[in-house]
């Protein structure tokens, strides 16, 4: 199968061109999207209202344990199973 793509790109140099703006599309995002997910600002933020935000969090908690439980009992299910999962990834490292 790789080799039938290998020699379509091969044959057809649209296609390699294609694929390289394509790329650039996607550096582009990713470049942009860095600056508001992981910007300095972002840090800093959470850094000067921990607080808050641990409030905020355990207000949606306790709204949460109210109005659906079910989605509560997913968030746990689903947290435990990824703190799982990177226990195996550590033990294997």
């Amino acid at each position: 199968m790789d080799t039938n793509i290998e020699t379509l790109i091969n044959e057809n140099n649209s296609l390699k061109e294609t694929i390289n703006q394509l790329e650039n599309k996607l550096k582009l995002s990713e470049e942009r999207i860095k600056k508001y997910t992981n910007s300095l600002a972002h840090k800093e933020y959470y850094q000067e209202h921990k607080d808050e935000v641990k409030a905020k969090g355990k207000a949606y908690l306790e709204r949460l344990k109210v109005e659906d439980p079910d989605k509560l009992k997913e968030y746990w299910r689903k947290g435990n199973k990824n703190r799982k999962l990177k226990q195996i990834e550590n033990k294997i490292e």
